[in-house]
């Protein structure tokens, strides 16, 4: 009896991870701080996170539709894109402007350069600055916690000043002002080290992101727990920097992707009038990632460099 032999690029070993099981523990990794958010902010951030969720995978469906490509929301990355993005908002934010950041990370960040796992950038981090240009005046208000008042608006711990500075209790746990996501780093931790013990993600970026935050606001001196706890330097760290898409792919290329996240969040927030740089060194470090993987390839085993003449 003739085998049939199929022939075909590598990788050849097939594993049981799939992209749906993946971003599924992605979600339940973000569960807890995104339900805390909902919990400190009121109904208001319940609605939004639904709405940049619904936005996000209803953008994905008519996409697929318009195209005629196959349906592509069961793999449930445009839930974690919609998600991510609400979690990286002030519940204060109208709901259609959120919902726009939804259609411009799936539809022109990661569907027009050829959907999954072809976009150059993470899309919720690049719709959120999409969204801090084009409407900085709401995306810079925020909410007292467990405020009932929903015109009541308040500073995020790194942009109040010294006298007003909360305790390192309310910046790790997050009882403080910020976006939905992003106050309890206790919460995100959590969820970080579900990741890395589910194999999801790689200690690498968000370690060396932190560390290198930490130690540029120690040689600084600037308040180290302020720098680390008090932003979103926890969530785009664990849940955005180590997007696979938009990542470096081995050790040395996750190591130099880290600490020029880090370095840039801390050189903007330092010298720049924003108190937030998370997004933008990502976004930056994320159009540098081609370059650090061909810097950092690794030679083949058992090849050898041609002789130089």
């Amino acid at each position: 009896m003739r085998e049939k032999f199929i022939v075909a690029s590598s990788p050849h070993i097939r594993h049981a991870d799939t992209t749906n099981s993946i971003m599924l523990d992605v979600i339940i990794a973000l569960c807890p701080a995104a339900i805390y958010g909902c919990i400190l902010f009121g109904w208001r951030a319940v609605i939004l996170l639904l709405s940049t969720v619904a936005a996000a995978v209803l953008s994905e469906f008519v996409w697929c539709k318009l195209t005629r490509k196959p349906n592509t929301i069961g793999d449930l990355s445009a839930v974690v894109t919609g998600l991510l993005l609400g979690m990286n908002l002030s519940s204060m934010l109208p709901f259609w402007m959120a919902m726009i950041g939804s259609v411009v990370a799936v539809i022109v960040v990661k569907q027009m350069f050829g959907g999954l796992g072809h976009n150059f950038a993470n899309p919720a981090i690049t719709a959120r600055i999409v969204l801090l240009v084009s409407f900085p005046a709401a995306m810079t208000r925020y909410a007292h916690v467990f405020s009932k008042v929903d015109t009541v608006t308040s500073a995020t711990p790194l942009a109040q000043s010294a006298e007003e500075a909360v305790g390192f209790t309310e910046l790790f746990f997050g009882r403080h002002s910020g976006c939905i996501g992003e106050t309890s780093a206790f919460l995100l931790l959590v969820g970080g080290v579900y990741l890395v013990l589910r194999r999801v993600i790689s200690p690498i970026i968000p370690v060396s992101m932190i560390g290198s935050v930490a130690l540029m606001a120690l040689i600084f001196n600037e308040n180290v727990e302020l720098y680390v706890f008090g932003g979103g330097l926890m969530l785009g760290a664990i849940f955005m920097a180590t997007d696979y898409t938009t990542s470096p792919t081995n050790p040395l290329g996750k190591l130099i992707f880290g600490v020029g996240c880090g370095l840039i969040t801390f050189v903007i927030r330092k010298w720049s009038n924003l108190p937030e740089g998370v997004s933008y060194a990502i976004l930056l470090m994320n159009i540098l990632t081609p370059h650090i993987n061909t810097l950092t390839k690794r030679k083949p085993f058992g090849v050898k460099e041609a002789a130089k003449k």
